[in-house]
Protein backbone atom coordinates (compact mmCIF):
# COMPACT_ATOMS: atom_id res chain seq x y z
CA UNK A 1 0.00 0.00 0.00
CA UNK A 2 1.19 3.42 -0.98
CA UNK A 3 1.53 5.69 2.20
CA UNK A 4 -0.55 8.63 2.45
CA UNK A 5 0.87 11.92 2.10
CA UNK A 6 3.37 10.86 -0.62
CA UNK A 7 4.24 12.69 -3.48
CA UNK A 8 5.71 11.47 -7.02
CA UNK A 9 9.85 13.10 -7.26
CA UNK A 10 9.18 14.37 -10.62
CA UNK A 11 8.11 17.55 -10.98
CA UNK A 12 5.84 17.43 -13.81
CA UNK A 13 3.32 15.06 -11.98
CA UNK A 14 2.80 16.81 -8.65
CA UNK A 15 2.22 20.05 -11.14
CA UNK A 16 -0.76 17.56 -12.67
CA UNK A 17 -2.06 16.31 -9.12
CA UNK A 18 -2.03 19.67 -7.94
CA UNK A 19 -4.03 21.27 -10.47
CA UNK A 20 -6.47 18.26 -10.61
CA UNK A 21 -7.04 18.86 -7.29
CA UNK A 22 -7.36 22.95 -7.29
CA UNK A 23 -9.54 22.31 -10.23
CA UNK A 24 -11.76 19.57 -8.21
CA UNK A 25 -11.25 16.76 -10.35
CA UNK A 26 -11.90 14.23 -8.22
CA UNK A 27 -12.46 10.69 -9.60
CA UNK A 28 -9.36 9.13 -11.16
CA UNK A 29 -9.65 6.21 -12.98
CA UNK A 30 -6.24 4.32 -13.14
CA UNK A 31 -5.13 1.70 -16.13
CA UNK A 32 -2.01 -0.37 -14.31
CA UNK A 33 1.39 0.31 -15.94
CA UNK A 34 4.92 1.51 -15.65
CA UNK A 35 5.24 4.74 -17.31
CA UNK A 36 2.33 5.93 -15.39
CA UNK A 37 3.65 5.48 -12.17
CA UNK A 38 4.11 8.77 -10.89
CA UNK A 39 0.56 10.09 -11.51
CA UNK A 40 -0.86 6.62 -9.99
CA UNK A 41 1.54 7.37 -6.77
CA UNK A 42 0.36 10.81 -6.73
CA UNK A 43 -3.29 10.45 -7.15
CA UNK A 44 -3.68 7.29 -5.06
CA UNK A 45 -1.68 9.01 -2.37
CA UNK A 46 -4.01 11.65 -1.56
CA UNK A 47 -6.96 11.51 0.03
CA UNK A 48 -9.03 14.23 -2.31
CA UNK A 49 -9.10 11.68 -5.21
CA UNK A 50 -11.24 8.99 -5.29
CA UNK A 51 -9.52 6.09 -7.06
CA UNK A 52 -10.19 2.94 -9.19
CA UNK A 53 -7.86 0.53 -10.44
CA UNK A 54 -9.40 -1.27 -13.98
CA UNK A 55 -7.19 -3.48 -16.05
CA UNK A 56 -8.56 -3.18 -19.38
CA UNK A 57 -8.11 0.13 -20.36
CA UNK A 58 -10.90 0.01 -23.42
CA UNK A 59 -13.11 -0.80 -20.52
CA UNK A 60 -11.93 1.33 -17.91
CA UNK A 61 -12.53 4.54 -20.06
CA UNK A 62 -16.49 4.05 -20.63
CA UNK A 63 -16.38 3.31 -17.09
CA UNK A 64 -15.11 6.47 -16.18
CA UNK A 65 -17.73 7.79 -19.32
CA UNK A 66 -20.69 6.18 -17.11
CA UNK A 67 -19.09 8.30 -13.89
CA UNK A 68 -19.07 11.28 -15.98
CA UNK A 69 -22.80 10.74 -17.27
CA UNK A 70 -23.90 10.68 -13.87
CA UNK A 71 -22.45 13.56 -12.17
CA UNK A 72 -21.90 15.72 -14.95
CA UNK A 73 -18.61 16.47 -14.20
CA UNK A 74 -15.04 15.54 -15.69
CA UNK A 75 -13.72 12.32 -14.49
CA UNK A 76 -10.06 11.08 -15.84
CA UNK A 77 -8.72 7.70 -17.07
CA UNK A 78 -4.95 7.42 -16.70
CA UNK A 79 -3.03 4.91 -18.68
CA UNK A 80 0.79 4.29 -19.44
CA UNK A 81 2.56 4.68 -22.58
CA UNK A 82 2.38 3.18 -26.22
CA UNK A 83 -0.73 1.32 -27.48
CA UNK A 84 -2.71 1.97 -24.09
CA UNK A 85 -4.25 5.21 -25.19
CA UNK A 86 -5.84 3.78 -28.27
CA UNK A 87 -8.38 1.15 -26.33
CA UNK A 88 -9.15 4.81 -24.59
CA UNK A 89 -10.63 5.74 -28.08
CA UNK A 90 -14.25 4.26 -28.50
CA UNK A 91 -15.19 5.98 -25.22
CA UNK A 92 -13.54 9.63 -26.38
CA UNK A 93 -15.88 9.43 -29.36
CA UNK A 94 -18.45 8.44 -27.49
CA UNK A 95 -17.99 10.78 -25.03
CA UNK A 96 -17.37 13.61 -27.63
CA UNK A 97 -20.57 13.12 -29.29
CA UNK A 98 -22.73 12.61 -25.92
CA UNK A 99 -20.82 15.70 -24.85
CA UNK A 100 -19.32 14.37 -21.77
CA UNK A 101 -16.56 15.59 -19.76
CA UNK A 102 -14.31 12.70 -20.50
CA UNK A 103 -10.26 14.02 -19.20
CA UNK A 104 -7.35 11.45 -20.62
CA UNK A 105 -3.91 11.45 -19.23
CA UNK A 106 -1.69 9.80 -20.69
CA UNK A 107 1.65 8.73 -19.56
CA UNK A 108 4.55 8.69 -22.65
CA UNK A 109 8.36 8.44 -23.62
CA UNK A 110 10.67 11.55 -23.57
CA UNK A 111 10.24 12.94 -27.24
CA UNK A 112 13.84 11.54 -27.69
CA UNK A 113 12.79 7.95 -27.47
CA UNK A 114 9.44 8.53 -29.67
CA UNK A 115 10.25 6.80 -33.22
CA UNK A 116 13.43 5.36 -32.58
CA UNK A 117 12.87 1.68 -31.60
CA UNK A 118 12.34 2.51 -28.22
CA UNK A 119 9.98 -0.45 -26.32
CA UNK A 120 6.28 0.67 -25.44
CA UNK A 121 6.28 3.47 -27.52
CA UNK A 122 4.22 5.29 -30.31
CA UNK A 123 2.89 8.56 -31.61
CA UNK A 124 0.58 9.70 -28.46
CA UNK A 125 0.60 13.34 -29.33
CA UNK A 126 -2.40 14.68 -30.88
CA UNK A 127 -3.68 10.92 -31.32
CA UNK A 128 -7.25 11.63 -30.89
CA UNK A 129 -7.40 14.75 -33.12
CA UNK A 130 -10.65 13.66 -34.91
CA UNK A 131 -12.65 13.19 -31.89
CA UNK A 132 -11.30 15.87 -28.82
CA UNK A 133 -11.92 18.84 -27.77
CA UNK A 134 -8.49 19.58 -26.77
CA UNK A 135 -5.13 18.07 -26.77
CA UNK A 136 -2.65 19.42 -24.74
CA UNK A 137 0.67 17.68 -25.40
CA UNK A 138 3.34 18.43 -22.30
CA UNK A 139 6.65 18.79 -22.25
CA UNK A 140 8.54 16.92 -19.63
CA UNK A 141 10.35 19.86 -17.81
CA UNK A 142 8.18 22.01 -15.37
CA UNK A 143 6.83 25.25 -17.55
CA UNK A 144 4.52 27.64 -17.52
CA UNK A 145 3.12 27.05 -20.64
CA UNK A 146 2.48 23.52 -19.21
CA UNK A 147 0.98 24.81 -16.14
CA UNK A 148 -1.74 26.94 -18.82
CA UNK A 149 -2.35 24.11 -20.98
CA UNK A 150 -2.89 21.61 -18.37
CA UNK A 151 -5.59 24.41 -16.81
CA UNK A 152 -6.75 24.88 -20.03
CA UNK A 153 -7.87 21.39 -21.10
CA UNK A 154 -9.88 21.38 -17.63
CA UNK A 155 -11.29 24.51 -18.77
CA UNK A 156 -12.45 23.63 -21.86
CA UNK A 157 -13.68 20.13 -20.90
CA UNK A 158 -16.35 21.34 -18.55
CA UNK A 159 -17.32 24.52 -20.82
CA UNK A 160 -17.18 22.73 -24.36
CA UNK A 161 -18.68 19.35 -22.70
CA UNK A 162 -16.18 17.16 -24.16
CA UNK A 163 -13.15 14.99 -24.04
CA UNK A 164 -9.76 16.20 -23.26
CA UNK A 165 -6.49 14.84 -23.81
CA UNK A 166 -3.16 15.76 -21.57
CA UNK A 167 0.03 13.40 -22.80
CA UNK A 168 2.98 14.04 -20.77
CA UNK A 169 6.74 12.79 -21.10
CA UNK A 170 7.74 11.43 -17.95
CA UNK A 171 11.49 9.83 -17.67
CA UNK A 172 13.08 7.64 -15.42
CA UNK A 173 13.39 6.42 -12.57
CA UNK A 174 9.67 6.69 -12.03
CA UNK A 175 8.91 5.50 -8.52
CA UNK A 176 10.35 7.44 -6.15
CA UNK A 177 8.62 9.90 -3.89
CA UNK A 178 8.78 12.76 -1.54
CA UNK A 179 6.82 13.82 1.64
CA UNK A 180 5.98 17.32 0.14
CA UNK A 181 4.94 19.15 -2.91
CA UNK A 182 7.52 21.04 -4.62
CA UNK A 183 5.90 22.71 -7.30
CA UNK A 184 4.26 25.99 -7.28
CA UNK A 185 1.80 25.81 -10.30
CA UNK A 186 1.66 29.40 -12.53
CA UNK A 187 -2.38 29.85 -12.17
CA UNK A 188 -4.30 31.27 -14.56
CA UNK A 189 -8.29 31.57 -15.29
CA UNK A 190 -9.96 31.49 -18.35
CA UNK A 191 -13.61 33.43 -19.37
CA UNK A 192 -16.24 30.96 -21.06
CA UNK A 193 -17.70 32.73 -23.99
CA UNK A 194 -19.88 35.70 -22.53
CA UNK A 195 -23.37 34.35 -22.55
CA UNK A 196 -25.52 37.63 -23.51
CA UNK A 197 -28.75 37.52 -22.20
CA UNK A 198 -30.86 35.59 -24.38
CA UNK A 199 -33.89 37.22 -26.36
CA UNK A 200 -35.99 35.25 -28.66
CA UNK A 201 -36.82 37.61 -31.99
CA UNK A 202 -40.50 39.06 -31.61
CA UNK A 203 -40.49 37.47 -35.46
CA UNK A 204 -39.98 33.57 -34.18
CA UNK A 205 -42.75 34.42 -31.56
CA UNK A 206 -44.85 35.15 -34.19
CA UNK A 207 -44.07 32.32 -36.73
CA UNK A 208 -44.04 29.57 -33.99
CA UNK A 209 -47.43 30.74 -32.97
CA UNK A 210 -49.34 31.54 -35.96
CA UNK A 211 -47.87 27.74 -37.23
CA UNK A 212 -50.79 25.35 -37.62
CA UNK A 213 -48.23 22.71 -37.65
CA UNK A 214 -45.33 22.22 -35.26
CA UNK A 215 -43.36 19.27 -34.55
CA UNK A 216 -40.90 19.04 -31.39
CA UNK A 217 -38.76 16.08 -31.34
CA UNK A 218 -36.20 15.43 -28.03
CA UNK A 219 -33.20 13.48 -28.72
CA UNK A 220 -31.43 12.21 -26.12
CA UNK A 221 -31.69 14.49 -22.14
CA UNK A 222 -30.84 14.01 -18.63
CA UNK A 223 -34.11 14.28 -16.63
CA UNK A 224 -36.09 17.45 -15.15
CA UNK A 225 -34.36 19.48 -17.90
CA UNK A 226 -37.90 21.50 -18.43
CA UNK A 227 -40.26 22.42 -15.26
CA UNK A 228 -43.63 20.94 -15.30
CA UNK A 229 -45.50 23.89 -15.98
CA UNK A 230 -43.72 24.03 -19.36
CA UNK A 231 -44.27 20.24 -20.51
CA UNK A 232 -47.82 21.05 -19.65
CA UNK A 233 -48.55 23.95 -21.43
CA UNK A 234 -46.75 22.40 -24.41
CA UNK A 235 -49.49 19.59 -23.81
CA UNK A 236 -52.49 21.94 -24.48
CA UNK A 237 -51.23 22.95 -27.71
CA UNK A 238 -53.68 20.97 -30.44
CA UNK A 239 -51.16 23.01 -33.12
CA UNK A 240 -48.50 20.94 -32.06
CA UNK A 241 -46.85 17.43 -31.92
CA UNK A 242 -44.15 16.26 -29.02
CA UNK A 243 -42.29 13.30 -30.01
CA UNK A 244 -39.94 11.60 -27.40
CA UNK A 245 -37.92 8.86 -27.18
CA UNK A 246 -37.02 6.42 -23.86
CA UNK A 247 -33.34 8.51 -23.72
CA UNK A 248 -35.32 11.83 -24.21
CA UNK A 249 -36.47 10.93 -20.20
CA UNK A 250 -39.37 13.82 -20.79
CA UNK A 251 -43.53 12.42 -19.88
CA UNK A 252 -46.50 13.56 -20.82
CA UNK A 253 -49.48 11.24 -21.55
CA UNK A 254 -50.12 13.28 -24.76
CA UNK A 255 -46.73 12.85 -26.03
CA UNK A 256 -45.81 10.20 -28.59
CA UNK A 257 -43.46 8.15 -26.83
CA UNK A 258 -43.64 5.41 -29.23
CA UNK A 259 -42.65 7.32 -32.36
CA UNK A 260 -41.53 3.90 -34.71
CA UNK A 261 -45.16 2.23 -33.68
CA UNK A 262 -46.91 5.62 -34.64
CA UNK A 263 -45.20 6.70 -38.14
CA UNK A 264 -44.19 3.23 -40.21
CA UNK A 265 -47.52 2.66 -41.03
CA UNK A 266 -48.03 5.96 -42.18
CA UNK A 267 -49.69 6.07 -45.66
CA UNK A 268 -48.47 8.98 -48.07
CA UNK A 269 -51.23 10.85 -47.79
CA UNK A 270 -50.68 11.06 -43.65
CA UNK A 271 -46.96 11.23 -43.87
CA UNK A 272 -47.71 14.47 -46.29
CA UNK A 273 -50.19 15.96 -43.54
CA UNK A 274 -47.68 15.24 -40.80
CA UNK A 275 -45.43 17.23 -42.37
CA UNK A 276 -44.40 20.13 -40.45
CA UNK A 277 -44.07 23.67 -41.00
CA UNK A 278 -41.53 24.12 -37.93
CA UNK A 279 -39.40 21.68 -36.92
CA UNK A 280 -37.94 22.30 -33.22
CA UNK A 281 -35.48 20.10 -31.60
CA UNK A 282 -33.18 19.89 -28.67
CA UNK A 283 -31.22 16.72 -26.55
CA UNK A 284 -29.02 14.77 -28.01
CA UNK A 285 -28.48 12.03 -30.43
CA UNK A 286 -32.09 10.00 -31.50
CA UNK A 287 -32.87 6.28 -32.11
CA UNK A 288 -35.49 6.26 -34.61
CA UNK A 289 -34.70 5.82 -37.90
CA UNK A 290 -37.61 6.06 -39.55
CA UNK A 291 -38.50 9.70 -38.07
CA UNK A 292 -35.17 10.63 -39.51
CA UNK A 293 -36.48 9.13 -42.87
CA UNK A 294 -39.66 10.82 -42.54
CA UNK A 295 -38.38 14.62 -41.66
CA UNK A 296 -35.61 13.79 -44.62
CA UNK A 297 -38.07 13.21 -47.53
CA UNK A 298 -41.14 15.21 -45.91
CA UNK A 299 -38.70 18.78 -45.22
CA UNK A 300 -39.95 20.81 -42.68
CA UNK A 301 -40.05 24.52 -43.96
CA UNK A 302 -37.62 25.14 -40.89
CA UNK A 303 -35.89 23.43 -38.89
CA UNK A 304 -34.65 25.01 -34.81
CA UNK A 305 -32.40 23.54 -32.87
CA UNK A 306 -31.85 24.41 -29.38
CA UNK A 307 -28.64 23.84 -27.76
CA UNK A 308 -25.80 25.88 -25.70
CA UNK A 309 -22.72 24.43 -27.97
CA UNK A 310 -23.97 22.43 -30.88
CA UNK A 311 -26.75 22.15 -33.91
CA UNK A 312 -26.27 19.17 -36.37
CA UNK A 313 -28.08 19.89 -39.61
CA UNK A 314 -29.43 16.09 -38.97
CA UNK A 315 -32.17 16.20 -41.58
CA UNK A 316 -30.81 18.51 -44.29
CA UNK A 317 -33.24 21.78 -42.99
CA UNK A 318 -31.58 23.37 -40.54
CA UNK A 319 -32.14 26.86 -40.41
CA UNK A 320 -31.72 28.02 -37.11
CA UNK A 321 -29.74 27.74 -34.21
CA UNK A 322 -30.52 29.15 -30.51
CA UNK A 323 -27.50 29.11 -28.57
CA UNK A 324 -29.39 28.81 -24.93
CA UNK A 325 -30.40 25.78 -23.00
CA UNK A 326 -33.94 24.97 -23.37
CA UNK A 327 -35.44 26.01 -20.50
CA UNK A 328 -34.43 29.71 -21.14
CA UNK A 329 -35.83 29.01 -24.66
CA UNK A 330 -39.45 28.23 -24.03
CA UNK A 331 -39.73 30.82 -21.20
CA UNK A 332 -38.97 33.24 -24.54
CA UNK A 333 -41.16 31.38 -26.91
CA UNK A 334 -44.21 30.05 -24.99
CA UNK A 335 -46.89 33.05 -24.56
CA UNK A 336 -50.43 32.90 -24.72
CA UNK A 337 -51.62 31.97 -28.17
CA UNK A 338 -54.62 30.35 -30.23
CA UNK A 339 -54.80 26.57 -29.68
CA UNK A 340 -55.95 25.70 -33.17
CA UNK A 341 -59.27 23.24 -31.70
CA UNK A 342 -58.94 21.08 -34.65
CA UNK A 343 -56.10 19.12 -37.41
CA UNK A 344 -52.78 18.18 -36.34
CA UNK A 345 -52.17 16.85 -32.65
CA UNK A 346 -55.40 15.78 -32.67
CA UNK A 347 -55.89 13.93 -35.49
CA UNK A 348 -52.64 12.37 -34.43
CA UNK A 349 -53.74 11.29 -30.97
CA UNK A 350 -56.57 9.22 -32.60
CA UNK A 351 -53.97 7.36 -34.34
CA UNK A 352 -52.27 6.95 -31.10
CA UNK A 353 -55.36 5.13 -29.58
CA UNK A 354 -55.57 2.86 -32.46
CA UNK A 355 -52.18 1.52 -32.22
CA UNK A 356 -52.43 1.45 -28.26
CA UNK A 357 -55.10 -1.12 -28.73
CA UNK A 358 -53.72 -3.22 -32.05
CA UNK A 359 -49.86 -3.45 -30.07
CA UNK A 360 -51.82 -4.83 -26.61
CA UNK A 361 -53.74 -7.28 -29.18
CA UNK A 362 -50.65 -8.33 -30.53
CA UNK A 363 -48.25 -8.83 -27.93
CA UNK A 364 -50.89 -10.83 -26.02
CA UNK A 365 -51.02 -13.33 -29.11
CA UNK A 366 -47.30 -13.94 -30.05
CA UNK A 367 -45.00 -16.44 -28.89
CA UNK A 368 -41.91 -16.72 -26.60
CA UNK A 369 -39.62 -13.94 -28.35
CA UNK A 370 -37.18 -10.68 -27.81
CA UNK A 371 -40.53 -8.82 -28.30
CA UNK A 372 -42.60 -10.55 -25.64
CA UNK A 373 -39.46 -10.64 -23.10
CA UNK A 374 -38.87 -7.22 -23.02
CA UNK A 375 -42.98 -6.49 -22.94
CA UNK A 376 -42.82 -8.56 -19.93
CA UNK A 377 -39.37 -6.88 -18.68
CA UNK A 378 -40.51 -3.12 -18.69
CA UNK A 379 -43.90 -4.28 -16.77
CA UNK A 380 -41.51 -5.73 -13.62
CA UNK A 381 -38.65 -2.91 -13.93
CA UNK A 382 -38.97 -1.79 -10.29
CA UNK A 383 -40.05 2.15 -10.11
CA UNK A 384 -37.17 5.06 -9.74
CA UNK A 385 -34.32 2.82 -11.26
CA UNK A 386 -32.01 3.30 -13.15
CA UNK A 387 -31.80 1.60 -16.27
CA UNK A 388 -29.22 1.51 -18.62
CA UNK A 389 -29.86 -0.33 -22.18
CA UNK A 390 -27.07 -1.55 -24.78
CA UNK A 391 -27.43 -0.21 -28.22
CA UNK A 392 -28.50 -2.50 -31.30
CA UNK A 393 -31.66 -4.30 -31.28
CA UNK A 394 -32.06 -3.84 -27.34
CA UNK A 395 -32.87 0.22 -27.37
CA UNK A 396 -34.99 -0.28 -30.53
CA UNK A 397 -37.04 -3.02 -28.99
CA UNK A 398 -37.52 -0.43 -25.72
CA UNK A 399 -38.83 2.39 -27.56
CA UNK A 400 -41.94 0.49 -28.41
CA UNK A 401 -43.20 -0.15 -24.79
CA UNK A 402 -43.88 1.60 -21.66
CA UNK A 403 -41.87 1.90 -19.04
CA UNK A 404 -42.85 4.03 -15.64
CA UNK A 405 -42.19 7.78 -15.49
CA UNK A 406 -39.90 7.75 -12.40
CA UNK A 407 -37.14 5.35 -14.71
CA UNK A 408 -34.58 7.05 -16.35
CA UNK A 409 -32.77 5.85 -19.24
CA UNK A 410 -29.10 6.10 -20.18
CA UNK A 411 -27.75 4.39 -23.69
CA UNK A 412 -24.29 5.17 -25.57
CA UNK A 413 -25.98 6.73 -28.29
CA UNK A 414 -23.31 9.40 -29.13
CA UNK A 415 -21.11 6.63 -31.57
CA UNK A 416 -24.49 4.38 -31.10
CA UNK A 417 -21.45 1.19 -30.86
CA UNK A 418 -22.05 -1.63 -28.58
CA UNK A 419 -18.39 -1.60 -27.29
CA UNK A 420 -18.65 -0.32 -23.62
CA UNK A 421 -22.31 -0.69 -23.34
CA UNK A 422 -21.70 -2.93 -19.65
CA UNK A 423 -18.88 -0.80 -18.67
CA UNK A 424 -20.92 2.40 -19.31
CA UNK A 425 -23.32 0.76 -17.22
CA UNK A 426 -21.05 -0.02 -14.24
CA UNK A 427 -19.57 3.61 -13.76
CA UNK A 428 -23.13 4.91 -14.04
CA UNK A 429 -23.77 2.73 -11.12
CA UNK A 430 -21.04 3.67 -8.75
CA UNK A 431 -22.17 7.06 -9.35
CA UNK A 432 -25.53 6.70 -8.58
CA UNK A 433 -27.54 6.15 -5.29
CA UNK A 434 -30.33 4.60 -7.39
CA UNK A 435 -30.62 0.79 -8.16
CA UNK A 436 -29.11 0.32 -11.78
CA UNK A 437 -30.65 -2.39 -14.03
CA UNK A 438 -28.56 -2.73 -17.37
CA UNK A 439 -30.40 -4.41 -20.28
CA UNK A 440 -27.97 -6.03 -22.93
CA UNK A 441 -28.20 -8.43 -25.41
CA UNK A 442 -25.88 -11.20 -25.90
CA UNK A 443 -23.32 -9.74 -28.80
CA UNK A 444 -23.00 -6.57 -26.69
CA UNK A 445 -22.56 -8.43 -23.53
CA UNK A 446 -19.64 -11.14 -24.48
CA UNK A 447 -17.85 -8.29 -26.36
CA UNK A 448 -17.65 -5.82 -23.34
CA UNK A 449 -17.34 -9.04 -20.99
CA UNK A 450 -13.87 -7.69 -19.38
CA UNK A 451 -16.42 -5.12 -17.94
CA UNK A 452 -17.35 -7.55 -15.10
CA UNK A 453 -13.52 -7.41 -14.18
CA UNK A 454 -14.02 -5.01 -11.58
CA UNK A 455 -14.06 -4.50 -7.72
CA UNK A 456 -16.29 -1.68 -7.75
CA UNK A 457 -19.84 -3.13 -8.83
CA UNK A 458 -22.81 -2.25 -6.24
CA UNK A 459 -24.32 -5.12 -4.77
CA UNK A 460 -27.48 -3.81 -6.28
CA UNK A 461 -26.73 -3.63 -10.05
CA UNK A 462 -28.82 -5.67 -12.21
CA UNK A 463 -28.22 -7.37 -15.68
CA UNK A 464 -30.60 -8.73 -17.83
CA UNK A 465 -29.05 -10.61 -20.95
CA UNK A 466 -31.36 -11.33 -23.51
CA UNK A 467 -29.37 -14.33 -25.60
CA UNK A 468 -30.53 -15.42 -28.78
CA UNK A 469 -26.84 -16.53 -30.01
CA UNK A 470 -26.19 -14.37 -32.54
CA UNK A 471 -27.16 -10.43 -33.81
CA UNK A 472 -30.25 -10.99 -34.46
CA UNK A 473 -30.77 -7.25 -35.67
CA UNK A 474 -29.33 -7.84 -38.79
CA UNK A 475 -32.23 -10.47 -39.59
CA UNK A 476 -34.35 -7.27 -39.70
CA UNK A 477 -32.40 -5.10 -41.97
CA UNK A 478 -32.44 -5.45 -45.11
CA UNK A 479 -30.46 -8.15 -47.54
CA UNK A 480 -30.78 -10.54 -45.09
CA UNK A 481 -30.10 -14.39 -46.41
CA UNK A 482 -30.46 -17.03 -44.59
CA UNK A 483 -26.88 -18.65 -45.92
CA UNK A 484 -23.38 -19.13 -44.37
CA UNK A 485 -21.96 -15.95 -44.87
CA UNK A 486 -24.48 -14.13 -43.24
CA UNK A 487 -24.49 -16.67 -40.66
CA UNK A 488 -21.06 -16.54 -39.91
CA UNK A 489 -19.92 -12.93 -40.66
CA UNK A 490 -22.95 -10.74 -40.04
CA UNK A 491 -25.13 -12.75 -37.21
CA UNK A 492 -22.36 -13.75 -35.69
CA UNK A 493 -24.10 -17.26 -34.73
CA UNK A 494 -22.76 -18.54 -31.36
CA UNK A 495 -23.65 -21.01 -28.51
CA UNK A 496 -22.04 -19.46 -25.54
CA UNK A 497 -23.93 -18.54 -22.27
CA UNK A 498 -22.82 -16.45 -19.42
CA UNK A 499 -23.33 -18.50 -16.58
CA UNK A 500 -19.58 -19.01 -16.10
CA UNK A 501 -18.67 -15.92 -16.61
CA UNK A 502 -21.14 -15.01 -13.96
CA UNK A 503 -19.49 -17.67 -11.33
CA UNK A 504 -15.76 -15.98 -12.15
CA UNK A 505 -16.50 -12.60 -11.56
CA UNK A 506 -18.74 -13.05 -8.34
CA UNK A 507 -22.25 -12.60 -9.84
CA UNK A 508 -25.57 -14.36 -8.99
CA UNK A 509 -26.95 -16.06 -11.99
CA UNK A 510 -30.41 -17.24 -12.75
CA UNK A 511 -31.72 -17.85 -16.30
CA UNK A 512 -34.74 -18.02 -17.87
CA UNK A 513 -35.44 -19.94 -21.37
CA UNK A 514 -39.28 -19.94 -21.44
CA UNK A 515 -42.00 -17.14 -20.01
CA UNK A 516 -43.20 -19.42 -17.07
CA UNK A 517 -39.31 -19.33 -15.97
CA UNK A 518 -38.53 -15.77 -17.06
CA UNK A 519 -41.82 -14.76 -14.34
CA UNK A 520 -40.83 -16.73 -11.74
CA UNK A 521 -36.94 -15.92 -12.06
CA UNK A 522 -37.59 -12.32 -12.38
CA UNK A 523 -39.58 -11.94 -9.08
CA UNK A 524 -36.26 -13.25 -7.02
CA UNK A 525 -33.89 -11.26 -9.34
CA UNK A 526 -34.90 -7.47 -8.25
CA UNK A 527 -35.23 -8.94 -4.77
CA UNK A 528 -31.57 -10.19 -4.41
CA UNK A 529 -28.94 -7.75 -2.92
CA UNK A 530 -26.22 -9.63 -1.50
CA UNK A 531 -24.01 -9.32 -4.71
CA UNK A 532 -24.60 -8.01 -8.58
CA UNK A 533 -26.66 -10.55 -10.00
CA UNK A 534 -27.39 -11.36 -14.02
CA UNK A 535 -30.19 -12.74 -15.10
CA UNK A 536 -29.72 -14.91 -18.90
CA UNK A 537 -32.92 -14.85 -21.21
CA UNK A 538 -32.53 -17.35 -23.71
CA UNK A 539 -34.73 -16.45 -26.57
CA UNK A 540 -35.33 -18.54 -30.33
CA UNK A 541 -32.96 -17.48 -33.03
CA UNK A 542 -34.82 -17.36 -36.09
CA UNK A 543 -38.39 -16.09 -35.15
CA UNK A 544 -37.79 -12.80 -33.69
CA UNK A 545 -37.29 -11.15 -36.98
CA UNK A 546 -40.26 -12.02 -38.20
CA UNK A 547 -42.51 -11.04 -35.11
CA UNK A 548 -41.25 -7.80 -35.14
CA UNK A 549 -41.75 -7.29 -38.45
CA UNK A 550 -45.05 -8.47 -38.79
CA UNK A 551 -46.06 -6.14 -35.99
CA UNK A 552 -45.37 -3.58 -37.81
CA UNK A 553 -47.56 -5.18 -40.98
CA UNK A 554 -49.88 -5.96 -37.92
CA UNK A 555 -50.53 -1.83 -37.34
CA UNK A 556 -52.00 -0.95 -40.69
Amino acid sequence: MIPKNKYPKIPLAQTIIAICKAKGLKHIVISPGSRNAPLTIGFVSNSFFKCYSIADERCAAFFALGIAQQLSEPVAVVCTSGSAVLNYYPAVAEAFYSQIPLVVISADRPQDKIDIGDGQTIRQENVFSNHIINSANLTENVSEENDIAIQYALHLAVSQKGPVHINVPFEEPLYETVDEILVTPKWASFESKAQSSFVLKEEDVKRWNSSRKKLILVGESKPNIIEESIINFLAKDNSLIVMTEKTSNLHHDSFVSHIDTIITPFTEEEFSYFKPDILLTFGGMVVSKRIKAFLRKYKPNEHWHVDTLRAYNTYGSLTKHFQTDIQTFFKELLTPNSSYEEGYNLKLQEIIQLRKNKTISYLSEIPFSDFKVFDFITKSLPNNCQLQISNSSAIRYLQLLNIDKSITVFCNRGTSGIDGSTSTAIGAAVASDRQTVFITGDISFFYDSNALWNNYIPKNFKIILINNNGGGIFRILPGHKEDEVFNTYFETSHSLNAKHLAKMFGFNYQRATNLEELESELSLFFLKEDKPSLLEINTPEKINDKILLDYFKNLK
